[in-house]
């Protein structure tokens, strides 16, 4: 390797946060140095590869065509070196297990499972960071994500995790809508959501209810609103096997069921190899899976 034609792995780094960030300052920020030296890293990278590599666009910075192919080659280099580090790093340490999930999910289906984990894996700190947003696994270092979809997120490996069924329930008392045309013409003042239940929208419009038209009532967490359900106020969408319990006691009844192709919970990975820890709570999110689904 000709090192001489290599610039700085500062400059390098410094670009591949632009890249990422799209503004100086942000790309600043995450890497806690000035605005200016970010600046200075472009320049001096242009100066060696002797063509501007990004260009102003109101607050953004834009890539050009070479800009675009170094950005992609250093997101490609980094990656393998940050894969690398890990695979030394788990050989002689135990490190924590990150796994980022909805606030919903987290709230009603993983945290009543846990203890069985814990108690198979005590040696294992799984480390749960609940979020709306769809983040950067390489970036915020996340072993796991579950995320609800399709499974199409490029760059990344993912498996169905068997909790892709939804259903609308309400208390058995509720009688405003008994069939899915019904369902479609109720107010706001009849769905209950908990704020971070973005699955449920979007689950929603795949059987022609489209909340942003119709609206909902928000609840800070998904035991509220399934206290709300419970009590008569209006119906939910919920993934049937964190209601099941109430399901089967009588407290809610299912007034539709579907399985759209596809759309669902997945375990997503980034490519290569897991830390053990990892493997052990992927193995035991699919067996908890799969039995819950079994039961259903």
């Amino acid at each position: 390797m000709d090192w001489s034609r290599i610039p700085s792995l500062a400059a390098l780094r410094a670009f591949d946060a632009l890249a990422r960030q799209g503004t100086l300052s942000s790309a600043a920020r995450e890497l806690n140095v000035t605005h200016a030296a970010i600046a200075q890293h472009l320049r001096a990278l242009e100066t060696h590869f002797g063509e501007p590599l990004a260009s102003r666009d109101g607050q953004s910075m834009r890539l050009t065509e070479a800009g675009g192919l170094l950005a992609e080659a250093l997101s490609d280099g980094f990656a393998r070196i940050e894969e690398g580090v890990s695979a030394v790093l788990d050989r002689t340490t135990q490190r924590p297990v990150t796994v980022t999930l909805t606030p919903s999910f987290a709230e009603s289906w993983i945290m009543p499972r846990m203890g069985s984990f814990w108690a198979a894996h005590p040696e294992v700190d799984v480390r749960l960071a609940p979020s709306t947003s769809l983040v950067d696994m390489r970036r915020d270092g996340i072993d796991i994500a579950i995320r609800f979809g399709r499974g199409d997120w490029p760059g990344l490996d993912s498996e169905p995790l068997a909790l892709s069924r939804f259903v609308v329930v309400a208390a058995p008392s509720y009688t405003k809508a008994t069939s899915l045309e019904e369902l479609g013409k109720l107010s706001s003042s009849d769905w209950f959501f908990s704020t971070a239940a973005n699955e449920q929208r979007v689950w929603g419009r795949t059987i022609g209810v489209n909340f942003e038209e119709v609206g909902a009532q928000d609840m800070a967490t998904n035991g509220m609103t399934l206290s709300a359900v419970r009590a008569g106020l209006g119906l939910s969408i919920q993934a049937r096997t964190l209601v099941q319990p109430d399901i089967d006691a009588g407290n809610l009844a299912v007034l539709y069921e579907g399985d759209p192709e596809g759309l669902g919970y997945y375990i997503v990975t980034r490519p290569g190899v897991l830390s053990p820890g990892a493997k052990a709570f992927r193995a035991w999110l699919k067996r908890t899976a799969k039995a819950d689904q079994a039961q259903v």
